[in-house]
């Protein structure tokens, strides 16, 4: 049980690092507004359909890599359901959830999903905006680190184990 509760500590430490970030007015802006892009994954979820709508060619890799981000999405809301952790008990979140599970966290999958699948498209810049994803959700207060750092994993584990099928898949 120590250890355990060793890591809930430093979870509660660096969550609280971040939730003091978001006292910056700016800070705040920016990780509401990525949380709210990030809901269910629509941003990936529109950067992949706009990749498959722009680059013909390879157009079913685009739509494979979009459908790998909402499964990597899917998986991480029937993980949340069984588990049902509940989120950070703070003060007022700076955005509203639709679900009052926080692990594992399904916009950290999504990001990571998409960092991993649409990044092998060609798209280097999705690592960066979805790390800053990710940092957005502990900004915001509704998941601890072990929530995102799990989804994130659980995301760019999936993204990779279905890359030859989006590379590959059925001819495009």
């Amino acid at each position: 049980m120590d250890h355990i509760d060793h890591i809930g500590k430093v979870d509660q430490r660096i969550l609280s690092a971040f939730r003091a970030c978001g006292a910056d007015p700016r800070v705040a802006g920016a990780a509401r507004a990525l949380s709210r892009a990030g809901e269910h994954g629509a941003l990936w979820l529109a950067a992949g359909l706009a990749g498959a709508a722009l680059d013909g060619a390879r157009r079913g890799s685009w739509l494979r890599a979009t459908a790998l981000t909402a499964g990597a999405h899917a998986v991480s809301m029937g993980v949340k359901r069984v588990v049902r952790r509940p989120r950070p008990p703070q003060s007022e979140p700076l955005v509203r959830t639709a679900g009052r599970h926080s692990f594992p966290s399904s916009h950290a999958t999504s990001s990571a999903a998409a960092a991993v699948a649409l990044g092998a498209l060609g798209v280097p810049a999705l690592a960066p905006l979805a790390a800053a994803m990710c940092a957005s959700r502990l900004v915001v207060g509704v998941h601890y680190p072990t929530d995102v750092a799990a989804g994130a994993a659980l995301g760019a584990l999936t993204a990779r184990a279905g890359a030859r099928w989006v590379s590959g898949g059925t001819r495009d």
